[in-house]
């Protein structure tokens, strides 16, 4: 007999509710084969029995045939709305397919029919951390707590929901009961070491230091705490912000355990009043005479004299400098530099190094009187000039650089870092070509070293040089790949795929260029579902400190400057194909593809060709197996191999604003991210959010170039609308487009005292001259404009007058060249406003052939 209250569609007779329960069993089992068999037993008598159908549904799924599976489970659901296993099966496909808001109301759905499941529960709880419904996730945790008070991790759980929903006080009286309710702990117990550190974290989070330190000396004293390093640092932490005499006594033991943690000298000084961040003159003298006891008692610490450099002035911090510079550069450390430079924020100490290191460079050029045995060693002579051309090009004064490095590289020719820097500076001047050309140099003398293949296929992508760049990246993908990129990606290289996006951008080949954006997309979205499995593995294993570290980081995932780049770029590209739709059909033309951008295109084609190949021999010869697929969908074949398809979606706009979109909290101090988000807000007729935009813009830089052209752009729109939106935005619109452009000043007026302003800002110049041409200026008045960026009292550096190009190109001026032909004059080192054509190619193939040996190098990158 079927249970009580059981649907009559739902009830079976015994044996094939024994049947039933066997398919539960062997689907837990994975014995897959034998599941579907069971099942199909069941349906042959009862056909519309909807539990059994969603359980083959659901091995289907496992067994590769999706589609079929889905479509038996959706049925099977139709047949038993009331099923709590029904929904559960829902849910968990849904769940395989990452789609966790719907798979959370399947979740829902099946708890109303079977409230005190333990395993929907839990299951539930972890989609409700994952969609960061904190609410929700108390409420599920308090109810597995209530269902099993015996089970530990549940009292976790309990604890983290309510400190992820931000209640630490009702953290804390769990965490009490639960240690109360502990009984026969074992000793050395990492788990419940754990539990007790995130008991003191949270007493320290709501501000009761004292109580946390009592707790942490009495379970340190009883070895309840294992963990000897954490104890210290909570102990320095807690005793610093009580006051305690014994902090700094902490802080010197945990820096005799680590000399070169800043965050201990910190504390240490905190414990005795003293911000090393916020030095006066009557903490300085004190921090520096203790700062010279770590010196002498750490000897080989660096940590203490690079701190002393930070706070230190005028003849003493020349003294030590000195000190720590000559020490440096005899030790022959290429880093020396990238450590010492975020003293170049202050102007003096800036000119003090330069004197140091040009003093001793002079010295050690002339021959020195004593004997060669008690002479310097040559390398600090070398390694001297190296720092000097490093600190000379972070000044902007390339020139000099590039004659120290020459000097360097006559001295020891054999050593990568001065060519990989000269490759620096030939980019910053410009001359891309030229920095990949010497970064192939620098990997040559090391063809074993992956940092220097990678930085040499870096360079060759910057020069728009793609193919030559996966020639590089080949030689350390796995051989049997389709391709280096395809492999780079899988690995899911953001240097690799941010680079290539950016070459294509540049070359105007938009469809590649956005297909790489949005696979770096793909990789922070994977990076987001990672954490799905640390939900339920955090807590069993209880590591709740690391894992809520963890929920921090991928809150804040999307702050990372590679997602905010692409997110940017991809978004222009969408807004320029937005306005020029011709720029998405004439993508799949190859009229205008030079050669090796054919050879390229022709060569993707034969790699995506590789990989449907081998996934059909994959799905072959494992059609008839009994391997478990797994809930997650197999990844659709890439049938787009150029990006034709992404640069041809219909709604170009709502991808742009869906990429944007995290922006607002993870770039709210990124004026370009706000310029992009404004772009797309206007154009999507959402007046209120471009509004927003530009107040943002106006609060970060209220002289912002780009922030001058949108808000004429903005002014024009909105005056230009057929009718004012209707109640309540117009009255809002109105007056926030008054707030930011008044009416009674006209655009022309506005625009010629905007320039009158910034007379020596070449980004203001050229945004002017964009005003001119929203205006409808004639075009010789825009082109003048223009050419004001090469006027003597104009700062005009490469990234705006590679601007100035583009916009000329973009108006199709007939002077183009000639303002190229200017800049190129201007920028001496660039070779980046030469005529385009084959002849960056020609050039890189002939520098190629003189690196390999093909004889005497021509003034191919003058």
């Amino acid at each position: 007999m079927p249970p009580a209250g059981t649907p009559a569609k739902r009830a079976l007779p015994s044996k094939e509710a024994s049947l039933f329960k066997e398919v539960l069993n062997l689907y837990e089992t994975r014995q897959l084969k034998k599941g579907q068999k069971t099942a199909d037993q069941i349906l042959k008598k009862f056909p519309e029995h909807g539990e059994t159908m969603c359980m083959k549904g659901l091995i289907l799924t496992h067994l590769g045939r999706r589609d079929e599976g889905i479509e038996l489970v959706k049925k099977g659901i139709r047949l038993d709305l009331t099923s709590h296993i029904c929904w559960h099966v829902f849910g968990l496909i849904q769940k395989g397919e990452k789609n966790y808001e719907e798979a959370l109301k399947s979740y829902t759905q099946a708890l109303k029919f079977d409230k005190d499941n333990l395993n929907i529960l839990r299951d539930a709880a972890h989609l409700q951390t994952q969609l960061r419904n904190f609410d929700g996730l108390v409420e599920t945790r308090h109810t597995l707590l209530r269902l099993r008070p015996t089970l530990r991790q549940n009292w976790i759980g309990l604890a983290v929901a309510y400190h992820l929903n931000g209640n630490l006080s009702e953290t804390r009286k769990v965490l009490e009961q639960y240690e109360v309710m502990l009984k026969n702990i074992p000793d050395y117990d990492v788990e419940h070491s754990e539990v007790l550190l995130y008991h003191v974290r949270v007493l320290e989070d709501l501000g009761e230091p004292s109580e946390a330190l009592a707790l942490l000396d009495t379970n340190a004293k009883s070895r309840a705490i294992i963990d000897r390093i954490a104890i210290m640092e909570y102990r320095a932490r807690l005793s610093s912000s009580i006051g305690l005499t014994d902090a700094e006594y902490t802080w010197q033991a945990l820096i005799e355990q680590n000399p070169d943690s800043y965050d201990y000298y910190r504390g240490f000084f905190l414990s005795r009043g003293i911000d090393l961040d916020a030095i006066t003159d009557e903490t300085r003298g004190p921090a520096l005479l203790c700062l010279s006891d770590f010196s002498a008692q750490l000897p080989r610490a660096g940590a203490p004299r690079r701190l002393a450099l930070s706070i230190a002035t005028d003849d003493e911090f020349k003294k030590l400098a000195e000190s720590y510079i000559l020490s440096g550069l005899k030790k022959g450390i290429p880093s020396l530099f990238a450590d010492i430079k975020a003293l170049y924020k202050e102007p003096q100490k800036q000119q003090v190094i330069e004197d140091i290191v040009e003093a001793l460079r002079e010295e050690l050029a002339s021959p020195p009187p004593e004997p060669a045995s008690e002479s310097e060693s040559p390398t600090t002579y070398l390694w001297s000039l190296y720092f000097l051309a490093q600190h000379h090009s972070s000044l902007s004064r390339h020139s000099r650089a590039l004659s120290i490095l020459d000097l360097a590289i006559a001295h020891t020719p054999t050593l990568p870092e001065l060519f990989m820097f000269k490759a620096r500076v030939l980019k910053r001047c410009g001359d891309y070509l030229g920095a990949a050309r010497c970064m192939d140099v620098a990997r040559l003398l090391d063809l074993q070293d992956r940092f220097l293949n990678t930085k040499c296929a870096k360079y060759r992508l910057r020069a728009g040089l793609v193919e030559e760049a996966s020639e590089i990246l080949g030689l350390f993908t796995k051989k049997d790949a389709p391709s280096p990129g395809a492999d780079l990606e899988e690995m899911q290289s953001l240097l690799y795929l941010t680079e290539e996006a950016d070459s294509h951008l540049g070359k105007d080949n938009l469809g590649m260029a956005l297909k790489r954006y949005t696979a770096v997309q793909k990789v922070f979205d994977e990076l987001e579902d990672d954490q799905f499995d640390f939900h339920g593995y955090s807590l069993r294993k209880f590591t709740v400190n690391v894992y809520l570290d963890l929920i921090s980081w991928e809150d804040q995932l999307r702050s990372h400057p590679a997602y905010i780049h692409t997110a940017i770029a991809a978004s222009q590209v969408y807004v320029r194909v937005y306005d020029n739709p011709s720029l998405a059909s004439a993508s799949t033309s190859t009229a205008n593809l030079s050669d090796s951008e054919k050879k390229a295109k022709k060569k993707a084609k034969k790699a995506a060709q590789k990989i449907q190949e081998e996934s059909k021999k994959t799905a072959a010869t494992t059609v008839s197996s009994n391997e478990d697929k797994g809930l997650e969908p197999i990844p659709p074949k890439d049938d787009d191999l150029d990006g034709t398809k992404l640069l041809q979606a219909a709604d170009p706009l709502e991808r742009a604003a869906s990429l944007l979109a995290p922006l607002t909290r993870h770039a709210q101090n990124n004026i370009d991210a706000w310029i992009a988000i404004y772009d797309v807000a206007v154009r999507r007729k959402k007046y209120l959010q471009a509004v927003k935009a530009l107040n943002t813009v106006r609060s970060l830089n209220p002289e912002h170039a780009e922030l001058h052209v949108r808000l004429v752009h903005f002014k024009q729109t909105v005056s230009s609308l057929p009718q004012p939106p209707p109640t309540p935005i117009g009255p809002v619109l109105t007056a926030a487009v008054a707030d930011l452009l008044p009416d009674e000043q006209s655009l022309d007026l506005y625009n010629s005292q905007y320039l009158q302003q910034h007379p020596s800002d070449a980004r203001a110049v050229l945004a002017a001259a964009k005003v001119s041409r929203q205006l409808q200026a004639p075009l010789e008045d825009v082109e003048s404009a223009v050419f004001g960026l090469l006027n003597p009292e104009v700062q005009l550096d490469l990234k705006t007058a590679l601007a100035a190009v583009a916009f000329l190109k973009e108006v199709q001026s007939p002077r183009t060249e000639e303002f190229g032909a200017a800049c190129d004059a201007k920028f001496e080192l660039s070779t980046c406003f030469k005529p385009a054509g084959n002849s960056d190619t020609a050039r890189w193939n002939a520098e190629k052939d003189f690196i390999n040996g093909g004889g005497e190098s021509t003034e191919v990158f003058s």
